[in-house]
């Protein structure tokens, strides 16, 4: 297994507000923020197990092995949040990563922020 890519920010919602976000993106009565491009899939939980972590599924169907882990801990108020990108084959070439990397980074670091009103 291969770490394609990892990053670690804060959002300004508690942890378990966060995890519902990433367990269930489109879930009634919240702010829509998972807006996935043509290359993209839903979300598809895998791992589940524990209060302070999950994982999906790739979003790229073109690299099904790929799988986004999210690791949550408490920040005050907010939720500090690690994304990790890894890879069961082959490492994705530069552009590729680079690619998945942005994309990863926007949709938490932009959508979803934006999704509790910042």
């Amino acid at each position: 297994m291969t770490v394609v890519g990892s990053r670690e920010r804060r959002l300004p919602a508690p942890p378990a507000v966060v995890r519902r976000s990433l367990a269930e993106p489109h879930q009634p009565g919240a702010r829509p923020w998972l807006a996935l491009t043509d290359d993209e899939v839903e979300p598809v939980v895998i791992d589940d197990g524990t209060p302070d972590r999950l994982a999906w599924r790739s979003l790229w169907p073109r690299r099904p092995d790929l799988v986004l882990a999210f690791e949550l801990r408490a920040a005050g108020a907010e939720t500090a949040l690690r994304w990790t990108l890894t890879a069961v084959g082959e490492p994705p070439d530069a552009s590729l990563t680079g690619h998945l990397r942005h994309r990863v980074n926007h949709l938490l670091w932009s959508d979803l922020r934006l999704s509790y009103g910042q």
